[in-house]
């Protein structure tokens, strides 16, 4: 049976049925019409403001690569300057792989890339040192708990560091869904609560974050990337096979094999998702060491790195690190200045 023609253009052969509303498009069609979209989402959601400094999160696969690309296609008609923030968490036989990926795509786009490393903010610690670290904590299963954290950390240092005003990250609508997936079964009222959205406005004088992608489904933004024939780094991180997302990963696919608009589903409800008030997590105020944003004593990343220090890396996570900051209490803080190079 032969290709429809495209709904769009009515000349061309489709080359594809979108996987959620099944409209028969040719190649060319679909981009514009994804580039679109994500138009609309920023313009939409306020997202990015006019003369914004954006630091692009540059990880060297499928969607941080889209992502880079769509937006360098809209910065003319958005009126932003884009900058590459790519971060090198030391995991090696990978991440210099895909350093390499994003440097190719910096200089084919003529775009200036900055690359931060958590040796260097995080006095000495790779993720292959923490890896090791958690081997025999009952931790190893950790490490993208730990990853996140000091990633996050890392991209706003970066972006500070190239004088950026806002932050846009890769995450797609199916990231968005697993990582709802995970607070629902962890019971985590609080990050359910922070959910919601397409980013961060910036509180406690953070960055505004945003992610254009977010309502973008995975399948669509692999099939940008291979119409626009763009290369991006493919291979899965060497810890990412323990991490508990895979399960909720697997449980989003059998649930969008079910209901296919089940991945949207979860991304909405987390915005539209109202808690009790016993139930919503207390304002965030200062974290007393750094200074950064926290909803405790200690933000996470120095709670992290203050437990891999003492050689107690559970201390950070769960039920331990309430009797670390106990002990912090007491002390003098550290100016926000000296956060990153204080432990």
């Amino acid at each position: 049976m032969p290709a429809p023609t495209c709904a769009s253009c009515h000349t061309a052969r489709a080359n594809l049925r979108r996987p959620r509303s099944g409209q028969a498009l040719c190649g060319a069609c679909f981009c514009n019409a994804f580039e679109a979209e994500v138009l609309h989402t920023v313009l939409a959601g306020r997202l990015l403001p006019r003369g914004a400094v954006v630091a692009v999160g540059a990880s060297g696969g499928k969607d941080s690569t889209v992502l880079a690309h769509v937006l360098r296609a809209l910065a003319p008609q958005l009126d932003i300057s884009l900058h590459l923030v790519a971060v090198d968490e030391g995991i090696g036989g990978y991440r210099d792989a895909a350093l390499a990926a994003v440097r190719h795509q910096a200089a084919r786009w003529e775009l200036p890339l900055t690359v931060v490393a958590y040796e260097d903010l995080f006095g000495g610690w790779t993720m292959d040192a923490v890896a090791r670290s958690t081997a025999g904590s009952g931790r190893s299963r950790s490490c993208c708990t730990f990853c996140g954290v000091l990633r996050r950390r890392a991209l706003e240092e970066g972006a500070r560091l190239v004088g950026a005003t806002h932050i846009v990250t890769g995450h797609n609508a199916d990231d968005m869904a697993e990582t709802v997936l995970m607070n629902f079964l962890r019971g985590d009222a609080g990050r359910l609560a922070r959910g919601g959205g397409l980013g961060s406005p910036g509180e406690g004088g953070a960055l505004p974050r945003c992610r254009p992608l977010q309502l973008a489904s995975q399948k669509e933004v692999v099939l940008y990337a291979h119409f626009r024939r763009l290369h991006y780094f493919s291979e899965e991180c060497v810890y990412a096979p323990e991490a508990f997302r895979g399960h909720a990963r697997d449980l989003l696919k059998r649930l969008e094999a079910a209901r296919p608009s089940a991945v949207l589903d979860l991304v909405h409800s987390a915005e539209r998702l109202a808690l009790a008030p016993t139930a919503r997590p207390p304002r965030p105020g200062a974290c007393s060491r750094c200074g950064a944003l926290a909803s405790r004593a200690l933000c996470q990343a120095c709670a992290l790195l203050d437990g891999l220090n003492r050689g107690l890396p559970r201390l950070a996570i769960g039920k331990g690190r309430r009797e670390l900051e106990l002990e912090e209490a007491p002390r003098r803080s550290v100016p926000a200045a000296d956060a990153l190079t204080a432990f």
